[in-house]
């Protein structure tokens, strides 16, 4: 493409624009092509910044950094890998070269994968130098695995290290013993991602997209990464605040044999070591906090800790990091109400679905996962609905810096045949659950659980309730929302369970009340809806929920639906609410951001004016 046509193409799309009253976030046109040359469907200003010697190359694991954060021991697996698909289950291609190649950790689906198109069965194959310094000393090789969609099997140099089943759990290996002792290694995963084909987790990935159902992201789609560690080694280590926030428990798992092997925790405040705890390792440690902190939206304070584990003459040090909250339901002048740190606040989130048009289910770069989050907090949210997805730790980690509560949902099972779950598809559900609240109850950001999304592979009624009570035995510290929706769409009904009533309401907003045991929020509503030319999805019919003619009318609709929730839902005692969406979705067009996050659909001064007036008079018993 000339520069000339480039100019005149972008002085038609400014002028279209500047009649709709659109302000856009790149001032030239961003080219559309990526590191090998094929076409972005919609590009986003970070699309073209993505390579094969730049695939997302920062640490991926911010709350476990060996030893630090800024000097992190590790080697990014990132970037091209050969490749093969296939429709059938094949044997893995030991010592044989593919053809194909594929840029790691972006889902084969998309773009800047290099692939582009679904395969149910594909090998992936890499050949690594591994540095002499990972194995000096005794060490042990760790091979990590952000997130593979859906089920992997593992194999170092002909030898299985690692089976994994579930599209949004981390997973690792010890794979010292498959190593040779010198020269490149083979690493295979060999995955199989039959999407909405079987009843998994898949959240609106569909094979066959449309309305509110999207692309979907397969194989590898988070950072793949080698660590040298000692033979005993801290696999995570949580902080959870102490109901007076006054210290936190100190909770940890060990990887390798831990008998005798001892804990060490110092907590450090701006610099400042402000408390300290020893014991064994793998049992939970009070650490107590001098002249305690609180962290909250307003004031994100996040406290870093320097952590030792001592097993015999081998250590291990990390550092990690965590805010110092509390998040309940209590009583307020008579009333269910949430409160943050002791004291009422409302919950005024966006729905963040986490899809880009050129990564899929992956941000190309950290730069664009802090974006939304950022946009989000500008735009005067407190909080950020995850919708049926779970995100890298990275996207936690500028959540929790940034300052936004997080309600985190579960991704759903294919919707609309919840009649036909069997036994062993609701056993693996609730497996995955588990797995996703122990991977992520250390996140400060995250103030509560959503199992069901309106019903959406809901067996029952009851199995609302059953998930709740699980997911509060396994994190008593947050709030459960047991279903989000209870009046729509799938097995509709309230549970009767868990920390909040939700009802979703569009254009809405919905206004349910407090009840005797619950607090309550909107769970979804707005949705209002306008497409922005040359800035929308390819070939997806739009899915209005409520059109606006232009940006004028758009902004006074927010505006307009948000001061309903000022004006008569906080004085009914609600506690939240959830607008739909911070961006556009594939054919979706109801984002307060288009998908390519280029046009920022709404005055932002005008948003972030009634927001913060909300949040104010929510704040007030």
């Amino acid at each position: 493409m000339t520069g000339s046509i480039k100019v005149r193409r972008m002085g038609v799309w400014m002028a279209m624009a500047a009649a709709m009253g659109l302000a856009s976030t790149a001032a030239v046109a961003t080219d559309q092509a990526v590191w090998n040359g094929k076409t972005a469907p919609l590009a986003t200003p970070w699309t073209a910044e993505v390579s094969p010697d730049n695939a997302l190359p920062e640490y991926p694991r911010p709350q476990l950094a060996r030893p630090s954060l800024d000097q992190p021991r590790w080697l990014s697996l990132n970037g091209l890998w050969q490749f093969a698909a296939s429709d059938a289950q094949g044997s893995p291609p030991f010592g044989q070269a593919l053809k194909d190649q594929v840029l790691v950790p972006y889902p084969i689906e998309s773009v800047l994968s290099g692939v582009q198109k679904h395969a149910d069965f594909m090998f992936y194959r890499r050949m690594v130098d591994v540095p002499s310094a990972f194995t000096a000393h005794g060490q042990h090789v760790r091979l990590n695995f952000g997130a593979v969609g859906q089920d992997a099997t593992v194999y170092v140099n002909g030898k299985r290290v690692a089976q994994h089943a579930g599209g949004y759990a981390s997973f690792s290996a010890d794979i010292t013993s498959a190593l040779r002792a010198q020269g490149p290694q083979e690493i295979i995963v060999a995955v199989h991602a039959p999407v909405d084909g079987v009843n998994v987790m898949v959240g609106k990935q569909r094979l066959k997209p449309e309305g509110i159902f999207y692309t979907a992201a397969s194989g590898i789609w988070q950072s793949v990464w080698l660590e040298p560690v000692p033979a005993t080694s801290l696999a995570q280590l949580d902080f959870t605040a102490a109901h007076g926030l006054d210290a936190f428990t100190v909770t940890s798992k060990v990887n390798g044999g831990q008998d005798g092997a001892t804990l060490h925790v110092t907590a450090y405040a701006d610099g400042k070591a402000v408390g300290e705890a020893t014991g064994p390792a793998g049992q939970p440690l009070h650490l107590a906090i001098a002249q305690p902190h609180a962290w909250s939206p307003q004031d994100p304070f996040l406290y870093t800790f320097k952590a030792t584990l001592t097993h015999g003459d081998q250590r291990d040090e990390v550092t990690s990091y965590a805010g110092l909250r509390t998040i309940a339901v209590e009583k307020v002048e008579g009333r269910n109400r949430i409160v943050l740190n002791g004291k009422p606040t409302f919950l005024l989130a966006t729905l963040d679905q986490g899809y880009w048009p050129d990564g899929i289910y992956t941000a190309p770069t950290d730069a664009a996962l802090k974006f939304d989050i950022q946009k989000t907090k500008d735009l005067g949210f407190n909080t950020i609905r995850k919708h049926i997805k779970v995100e890298p730790a990275r996207w936690y980690y500028w959540a929790d810096r940034i300052g936004l509560m997080v309600w985190q949902d579960m991704p759903a099972l294919p919707n609309g045949h919840n009649e036909k779950l069997s036994d062993a598809d609701k056993t693996r559900f609730r497996a995955d659950v588990a797995a996703i609240v122990g991977q992520l109850k250390g996140e400060t950001s995250i103030i509560g659980w959503i199992p069901f999304n309106e019903g959406w592979g809901q067996w029952s009624i009851p199995a609302a309730a059953e998930l709740s009570a699980q997911i509060k035995q396994l994190d008593p510290s947050r709030l459960v929302d047991a279903r989000s929706g209870a009046n729509c769409c799938d097995t509709k009904g309230d549970p009767q369970a868990g920390d909040v009533i939700d009802v979703h309401d569009y254009q809405g907003p919905g206004l349910p009340s407090p009840d005797a045991r619950r607090a309550a929020i909107d769970g979804e509503h707005g949705g209002l809806t306008l497409g922005v030319p040359g800035h929308v999805w390819p070939n997806t019919p739009i899915n209005p929920y409520g059109a606006v003619k232009d940006r004028d009318a758009l902004n006074a609709g927010y505006v307009a639906n948000t001061a309903v929730l000022r004006d008569k839902g906080v004085p009914k005692g609600m506690s939240g609410s959830v607008y739909t969406q911070i961006t556009d979705v594939e054919g979706e067009h109801n984002g307060l951001y288009t998908y390519d996050r280029k046009v920022e659909k709404v005055d932002e001064a005008q948003v972030r004016a009634i927001n913060e007036a909300t949040i104010r008079a929510g704040t007030q018993p």
